[in-house]
């Protein structure tokens, strides 16, 4: 589980390296900020469900 977020947080971040129209860095504070607020979460349908909304991001290429 720690590597399948790891590697959710790294793709999020490359994701934000290749946007045009939007400001890069608030897109990386946000994902920084959204990662550290769900660090301690330990309910594991929450953490499913942060997941799956941070690969829908991916998915359907659309900023937060």
């Amino acid at each position: 589980m720690r590597q399948t977020i790891l590697k959710l947080y790294k793709d999020l971040l490359r994701y934000g390296d290749n946007l045009k129209y939007t400001d890069k860095e608030y897109f990386r504070y946000r994902i920084r900020k959204n990662f550290k607020q769900n660090k301690h979460l330990i309910d594991q349908i929450e953490i499913d469900f942060q997941l799956q909304k941070g690969q829908k991001l991916l998915q359907n290429q659309r900023v937060l």
